[in-house]
């Protein structure tokens, strides 16, 4: 698949992984709408890249806000949702303003942005969504009683939508990630191994959205493995490994 001609709406590009996504996409020729909440960044990002961009602001948390974006982004060949909040939260030290909002931009602000996007899609018969979900979401985690459920919504959403739309048309895609280092993962304070910039992260979800015949991807390859085979795992052993 190429992006030459294509218009791409990036939701959360206006740091790390969309930031690099942006880059990547606009290199490759894709026109590019930006969205996050800070104009300014998002004017900063656009101004930087080599093709046609613009800024489109919205709140994926306020409905209202992604309406009046969907309707000033118009009609587009692919979304790609980026947004995402994070915080440390074990089940010890719950905050329950934080897991709300990771819930809220996470997964339900994915929802609402999917609401205004899919209906168009599959009336016209063809378009492309790439959703961002987690490693972490394959199963639970300690320290993420917040984020990672947040991931684990995302990626049953997308398998649903597969599911649903896979002889429409509109290709649905999966990215799961693990560490990036972004200003979300500098709250973390343990080691994170395989720690990927947001520039690796970009070029393993630019080689999934090429593949028009692959689903998902999880990425970095060989730490995935650690999240993919712990769903196989009896509790006992799990919980011993992992809590």
């Amino acid at each position: 698949m190429t992006f030459s001609g294509k218009t791409y709406w990036l939701v959360g590009a206006s740091e790390g992984l969309g930031e690099a996504l942006a880059k990547k996409l606009s290199a490759e020729g894709a026109e590019l709408i930006l969205s996050a909440r800070n104009r300014e960044r998002l004017e900063e990002v656009a101004g930087a890249l080599p093709g046609r961009a613009r800024a489109v602001t919205v709140d994926v948390s306020d409905e209202a806000s992604v309406r009046a974006a969907a309707e000033e982004v118009g009609e587009i060949d692919g979304m790609v949702y980026l947004a995402g909040v994070y915080w440390p939260m074990p089940a010890t030290d719950w905050n329950v303003e934080h897991g709300i909002k990771m819930a809220d931009i996470n997964f339900t602000g994915a929802f609402r942005v999917l609401g205004h996007v899919v209906p168009a899609m599959v009336e016209r018969g063809h378009g492309h969504i790439v959703l961002t979900g987690s490693l972490s979401g394959f199963r639970g985690l300690p320290g993420a009683v917040g984020y990672a459920p947040s991931k684990a919504g995302v990626m049953a959403l997308a398998q649903s939508m597969r599911a649903d739309l896979w002889r429409t048309g509109v290709r649905v895609q999966l990215a799961n990630p693990g560490f990036i280092k972004t200003r979300l993962t500098d709250k973390n304070d343990f080691r994170m191994p395989f720690l990927m910039t947001p520039e690796q992260a970009a070029d393993e979800m630019i080689t999934l959205m090429r593949d028009e015949s692959a689903f998902d991807r999880h990425f970095p390859a060989a730490f995935s493995w650690v999240f993919r085979q712990s769903r196989f795992l009896p509790n006992w052993a799990y919980y011993r490994l992992f809590a």
